[in-house]
């Protein structure tokens, strides 16, 4: 049987840990350190290559914390991202007082598969209103911290069992 300290993160792995995410100004954007802990399979898609990168190779207890650049994080933002409409789009809404009026304001479009399509309000003009669709976090440098807490090799299934 396989010592589990000295087992290491290698891709397939299921990794449980504590992390936070936090901008180079010291803004907390996540964290789960006084929650419960994450538990995911490295590669599987729920956490962004650019962290994954940071924890191959660690063990149980292994602690990183170190600031990944825009680029391996959110990615740099995307000028074809920002939509411009025009405002007569938006009259009925504006009229109920549905769409926000003010710049900095997030909008919720569907896309044509029907998913949510957040967008922040970058500028308002007399007859036209300009959408950023980047994701909020692009071009911004993140502080990733975590503390892995248990990991389980990629050939091993973890089985729960609810009682």
């Amino acid at each position: 049987m396989t010592d589990k300290s000295e087992t290491l993160i290698t891709n397939g792995a299921q990794v449980t840990l504590h992390f936070s995410l936090a901008l180079t100004n010291g803004d907390l954007i996540d964290s789960n350190f006084d929650k419960k802990a994450a538990t995911f399979r490295v590669g599987d898609g729920n956490m962004l290559p650019g962290f994954e990168q940071l924890l191959l190779g660690l063990r149980a207890h292994d602690e990183v914390d170190q600031t990944i650049p825009a680029a391996q994080a959110f990615g740099e933002p995307n000028p074809r991202n920002e939509q411009v409409f025009p405002l007569e789009k938006f009259d009925h809404l504006l009229e109920d007082d549905l769409v926000p009026t003010e710049v900095g304001s997030v909008v919720s479009f569907k896309d044509p598969g029907g998913f949510d399509l957040p967008g922040v309000v970058k500028e308002i003009g007399e007859k036209t209103i300009k959408i950023d669709f980047n994701h909020p976090l692009a071009g911004k440098d993140i502080i990733f911290k975590a503390k892995v807490l248990s990991i389980l090799p990629a050939e091993e299934q973890a089985i729960e069992i609810k009682l």
